[in-house]
């Protein structure tokens, strides 16, 4: 008999500000994606999980038992249970966020390895930011795919239809 395995795409929102953009743009993701067969995808929030600032005594890379903070413990098991990634991030000052870069940095052989891919918001679509995500993600040793959605001008959009070819583009490489 032959059991067929679902893949999981774990879609991360990289931001936890108020009136934020990414629930948007997370809603829309996640209703574009039913169009992928045999892929599940999952929403993860960042405010579900309230990381502490980093200050582990072991890198992650060296870690050889759980984390004792539940919340990382909870966060790199999440983690663990997805096969690609696909962050949202707007850019703050040239930049992501820095609450998407603690939950980067608790993790690393969970990353390991998988595909990711970036649907980015701002004034340039979050082209800055992207690409410095596309460095500390080669850290992790993920595998970052060539196409990102940049979202410019979103605060002039109503809905983000514009978008569904880039975005079934990303989602496909991912899947």
């Amino acid at each position: 008999m032959l059991y067929w395995l679902v893949m999981k795409i774990q879609v991360i929102l990289g931001s936890t500000r108020q009136g934020r953009v990414s629930e948007k743009i997370g809603a829309w993701v996640m209703e574009q994606a039913k169009s992928i067969p045999d892929v599940e995808f999952e929403l993860l929030d960042l405010r579900d999980y309230q990381l502490p600032f980093f200050d582990e005594p072991v890198s992650p890379s060296m870690l050889k038992e759980p984390y004792t903070n539940p919340e990382a413990a909870k966060w790199t098991q999440k983690i663990a249970e997805g096969n690609a990634y696909l962050i949202i991030t707007p850019e703050y000052n040239h930049g992501y966020t820095a609450v998407l870069k603690n939950a980067l940095d608790y993790v690393y052989k969970q990353w390991n390895g998988k595909k990711i891919g970036f649907v980015g918001y701002g004034t340039l679509g979050a082209a800055r930011g992207i690409e410095q995500l596309r460095q500390v993600v080669i850290e992790l040793q993920m595998i970052p795919i060539r196409n990102a959605v940049h979202i410019v001008k979103f605060w002039k959009l109503t809905n983000f239809d514009a978008y569904n070819p880039a975005l079934k583009s990303v989602l496909e490489q991912l899947r």
